[in-house]
């Protein structure tokens, strides 16, 4: 299957806004005589600041082309096409806060539906999975110098999906685990982030859901807006790279305030 339909789940670092948050992002991904073009939406919306969000995210659309040999390979019915993906909704609770000893601590519950199309073309899953996660992250803060912040942080997580072949119906468990290193400059801000899953299943010696990938993600921030650009790298069993653009935009007339008197 495809670049978008079971990629290395992303983590943040262990943080949670105080704000709405949209992302409106657009992925481009080569390699193994596959070419994706596709958008991202992505929103996080805190229920309590800083503490509790659900965050929903999809792939609206992709376009797509391969080779002969692919579409031979993976028995697709086209070349090319349009394909729209599957449908995310994540819970985070932040379980501990971060002090000057101590780190940061979220849990994450993410369910991801069967909501993708163009099965037959081996765009997408037509089965649901789920996974569960904590982050852990802790920053040193560094007055009078160039690098105002350094970050690190990690991810852990359970991460599961069913699998139908023509003669059964198998669930697949995977290990998640993530790295991220964030160095900062004033409104500048450098993520390095090595993450990947560890699952069971094996068919043949280029082909294993072991994926482990490598991303290198610059972000600007300009006013209250963050804009970034990140590349990917595939590693292991993802044969991939990504060239990724985005936005990231504050809504706080869509953030929720519980404390407010009818």
């Amino acid at each position: 299957f495809r670049p978008n339909a079971n990629p290395v789940p992303e983590f943040t670092g262990s943080h949670i806004p105080k704000e709405t948050q949209l992302e409106v992002i657009g992925d481009y991904y080569f390699g193994l005589g596959d070419q994706t073009i596709s958008n991202l939406l992505r929103a996080e919306i805190p229920l309590i600041p800083e503490k509790v969000s659900v965050k929903v995210w999809k792939t609206v659309i992709e376009h797509y082309s391969v080779t002969d040999e692919i579409v031979a390979r993976r028995i697709m019915q086209k070349n090319s096409g349009l394909a729209s993906g599957d449908f995310y909704v994540q819970t985070r609770v932040k379980v501990l806060s971060e002090s000057e000893k101590r780190p940061a601590i979220v849990f994450n519950a993410t369910l991801k539906t069967a909501s993708g199309n163009d099965f037959e073309n081996r765009r997408f899953f037509n089965t649901a999975g789920y996974y569960f996660d904590a982050e852990i992250g802790k920053s040193f803060i560094f007055e009078n110098s160039f690098l105002n912040e350094l970050r690190l942080s990690t991810d852990i997580g359970f991460f599961s999906w069913d699998v139908q072949t023509p003669d059964q119906n198998v669930q697949d468990d995977a290990l998640m685990f993530g790295f991220k290193l964030m160095l900062r400059h004033k409104n500048l801000r450098w993520e390095n982030t090595v993450s990947g899953y560890n699952g069971w299943i094996r068919r043949v010696e280029d082909y294993g859901d072991q994926p482990v990938v490598y991303a290198s993600k610059l972000s600007w921030e300009l006013r209250k807006l963050q804009i970034f650009g990140q590349f990917q790298y595939g590693i292991r069993y993802f044969p991939f790279n990504q060239i990724r653009i985005g936005v990231q935009i504050p809504l706080s007339k869509l953030t929720p305030d519980f404390n407010k008197s009818n």
